[in-house]
């Protein structure tokens, strides 16, 4: 049955006085919370790693400084250049929204590699242990979109299509942020694990996750209503499934590259 009332949900979680806690913010740390549960179990039950508790504690607190620096600057970088070159202050209005996970990618890795360079710690145990939980967080980054109402989907007639009110159209959508909540977050995170079972070189799972995040990201964006997009040839598409394409091929570069090497290494 389609809903016929526009869905609302207040973002805001709490509020005391002037000061609201938001619900985008609470999914955001319970993602960063998972985590770091699942990171230190990973890490509890290896013999090999070299890292510790302090060391996941820190990259999480400044990876996620690093995702929302990058995110913000891949935002008005790949997606509204032109105005952000006229309203230069306005990058640090954050609370108006505007963040992009392929820059937040970007900012967490030039973090993780110079944290790692500093530390004496290999780039790719770090980078091969988050990535196996990161999807968790995305997946409750996506419920947090849904609550906001904001990166909607396209029209459709489907049963389950909702009005939403910051669409301004009165038109059922697809609610595409509970469907990337699904296709980034369990269904990545089942991959992952599917491929941790078998025999992998050092930096492996992360060419997993950039190959299998780009996949399911661009079918994610096929019923979300594109921020930008680009046509190339006859054909046309979002911003955000170009940047996923370039992520796909990097991970089959990175797998083949890493798979030249003979010395299998399981930290994980």
């Amino acid at each position: 049955m389609i809903i016929e009332q526009p869905i609302y949900i207040n973002p805001i979680a709490l509020s005391i006085g002037n000061f609201h806690i938001y619900w985008y913010g609470i999914m955001y740390l319970i993602g960063l919370m998972l985590i770091y549960m699942v990171s230190l179990k990973n890490i509890s039950r290896s013999e090999y790693t070299k890292i510790t508790k302090k060391h996941l504690e820190e990259i999480l607190y400044w990876g996620m400084m690093s995702a929302i620096l990058g995110g913000r600057l891949g935002y008005a970088i790949f997606y509204k250049a032109d105005y952000f070159y006229d309203h230069l202050l306005e990058l640090f209005y954050i609370r108006n929204g505007g963040m992009s996970f392929h820059g937040g990618l970007i900012g967490v890795i030039i973090f993780m590699y110079y944290y790692t360079k500093n530390k004496k710690i290999l780039f790719w145990e770090i980078s091969d242990l988050i990535a196996q939980a990161v999807p968790l967080a995305l997946s409750t980054g996506r419920i947090g979109n849904f609550i906001n109402g904001e990166l909607f989907g396209t029209p459709t007639s489907l049963p389950w299509g909702i009005i939403f009110l910051n669409a301004h159209d009165n038109i059922y959508r697809h609610p595409s942020q509970l469907y990337e909540c699904v296709l980034e977050g369990p269904v990545l995170f089942i991959i992952i694990k599917i491929f941790l079972h078998k025999k992998r070189l050092l930096g492996q799972t992360s060419a997993i996750f950039l190959i299998f995040y780009g996949i399911l990201r661009c079918i994610g964006e096929v019923w979300r209503e594109p921020d930008y997009i680009i046509t190339i040839y006859s054909s046309t598409y979002s911003m955000g499934q170009i940047l996923s394409m370039l992520m796909i091929i990097n991970g089959f570069i990175l797998y083949y590259v890493l798979s030249k090497k003979n010395r299998i290494i399981l930290f994980f």
